[in-house]
């Protein structure tokens, strides 16, 4: 199969520090090339891959005074400029792939890896092509649409988590991006309640959550009970996940997905996860870690984490949420797509693909850069 995956510029394919779209998008590049796809990444010229890298950004722009939304389209444009090169096109990008799908023959699957608001929904209505969702939960927010090819959630590659069962440091971990949506401002209040050492540790992306890091995060943080990492690479945030006693939640709006879960229990660790979003898809309550509703309920939930069995948590993630799931599920959503593109668009499609195995167990003109298994 001839299969283009389209990424924005933000960050590189697969990130040097956070970003979960980009892990995914490097985690299904690269398995679909080893298992014999020939598949053309649009990227940031300097992601690394297996697959043909093509690119109008020679680096990933965040940090830069770059516009994302710019130099992500001029990549999308990119992209559909040579469409007809493939069977379909994986759009990871939000609205800037959304907008010109309509523009070419050749078929495009959007995952929607963040919520649609606002004028976003009406971009949504008149996309004309096929849809996925990371989860039921985001699913449910989205109005009915035809084109909805089912949920398939976001998987990590388990094998490269170490996975520990004893001797951990017992600190309480925060890891994930400074904004109020993520409510380290929360996790905080859970430590200093019960007087233990809590690791904050992520990226602050953007000018808004820059004003509330300064604001609201710095000056609680003491060295004691809160102690600031930064953002953490790739063998730093395992280490971290890796030790830590818990990983804590505490998200203030309907989170999509939450990698970071998935990859904390892939090391054993617990989670104690607000009750919003996806967090009640992934987190086993009472078993791979606990759901709850405020700080306090997660303050009580930390003392109750010594009952969880951390293989338990490993074993959750390697039968529902590793890398080869994910990538079957993505190679049955595309040759349904290319099966229903055997009708025209007014044709009812097939039902969308059941919510995973999981589920029913658990609950322009610019130059383009191009490289060839770059490594």
């Amino acid at each position: 199969m001839r299969i283009a995956q389209l990424a924005t510029v933000e960050l590189r394919v697969p990130p040097t520090g956070y970003g979960g779209i980009e892990l995914v998008a490097s985690l299904l590049t690269e398995e679909l090339v080893r298992r014999g796809h020939e598949v053309t990444l649009f990227a940031s010229g300097d992601s690394v891959t297996r697959a043909r890298l093509q690119y109008i950004c020679p680096h990933f722009i965040r940090g830069s005074n770059r516009d994302k939304g710019i130099w992500t389209m001029l990549n999308v444009v990119a992209c559909l400029e040579q469409a007809d090169r493939f069977d379909i096109i994986h759009n990871h990008t939000c609205f800037e792939g959304l907008a010109p799908a309509g523009l070419v023959k050749t078929p495009m699957l959007s995952t929607f890896h963040d919520g649609l608001e606002g004028d976003e929904l009406a971009l949504f209505a008149a996309y004309k092509g096929y849809y996925n969702t990371i989860s039921r939960s985001a699913k449910a927010l989205l109005p009915e649409k035809e084109g909805f090819i089912g949920v398939i959630y976001n998987a990590i590659d388990c094998g490269s988590y170490p996975f520990v069962d004893r001797g951990r440091e017992g600190y309480l971990l925060f890891l994930g991006r400074f904004s109020r949506d993520k409510g380290p401002h929360i996790a905080i209040e859970a430590a200093r309640r019960l007087k233990r050492r809590l690791i904050i540790a992520g990226s602050v992306p953007c000018i808004a959550d820059e004003h509330y890091f300064k604001q609201r995060i710095m000056p609680q943080v003491d060295g004691d009970i809160v102690q600031f990492f930064g953002e953490a690479d790739y063998e730093q945030k395992r280490a971290l996940l890796a030790n830590a006693l818990c990983l804590l939640m505490p998200i203030t709006w309907p989170e999509p997905f939450g990698l970071v879960m998935v990859e904390a229990m892939a090391c054993g660790t617990p989670v104690i996860a607000f009750a919003r979003g996806a967090a009640p898809e992934v987190v086993l309550h009472g078993k791979t870690g606990f759901i709850v509703e405020d700080v306090g309920q997660m303050v009580e939930a930390v003392g109750e984490v010594h009952r969880i069995q951390r293989s338990r948590c490993r074993e959750h993630v390697e039968r529902n949420f590793d890398v080869s799931r994910m990538v079957d599920d993505y190679l049955h959503a595309y040759e349904r797509i290319l099966s229903a593109e055997t009708f025209t668009r007014t044709d009812t499609l097939p039902s969308p693909v059941p919510l995973l195995s999981y589920q029913a167990r658990s609950l322009g003109g610019l130059p383009i850069g191009e490289s060839i298994g770059k490594n």
